[in-house]
């Protein structure tokens, strides 16, 4: 018995256990006793693993990373809560909310929607660069997310 054909039942003993093939734990066990529990190893059929991975939905993510983006500014967590207000009012944090009658577009309804072109120009369908956009917006303008909820309470618009 060659080191290339112990590494290869090894490894397909590994890749067995590691899927929960049948019999992995006694075959794992038995992966050093010869060329006959290798040959095994090699016929045994191996499901994958089928479970789906279950993104968050898409409303979830972007509030997350309007969070990170809020906090890198060293704005409190009450800034956030602020935003979130605003936002979820605005588009209800869907980053192709569209409005007829203004024709704002995006998570912060920039009007035109084309303005957000100065961050990148994915403004259409990324929900990061509207954030990055309206972040900046906001700062510039209000100074603060709560300043633009204040704003938008009174006037109705931001």
């Amino acid at each position: 018995m060659d080191s290339r054909s112990v590494l290869r039942g090894t490894v397909a003993t590994a890749i067995a256990c590691a899927l929960g093939g049948a019999g992995s734990v006694a075959a794992w066990a038995g992966a050093s006793a010869g060329p006959a529990t290798h040959l095994g190893v090699w016929k045994m059929r191996v499901t994958p693993v089928t479970q789906k991975i279950r993104r968050a939905p898409t409303k979830v993510r972007n509030k997350a990373y309007a969070f990170r983006m809020v906090t890198r500014r060293a704005w409190s967590g009450d800034q956030f809560q602020c935003l979130d207000s605003l936002w979820t009012r605005e588009s209800n944090w869907d980053h192709r909310a569209f409005n007829e009658g203004s024709g704002a577009y995006g998570i912060p309804q920039a009007l035109p929607g084309s303005k957000m072109g100065f961050v990148a120009r994915d403004w259409r369908f990324n929900p990061q660069t509207q954030i990055r956009w309206g972040l900046r917006y906001i700062r510039g303008r209000y100074g603060s997310p709560c300043g633009a909820w204040g704003h938008f309470r009174s006037h109705n618009w931001y």
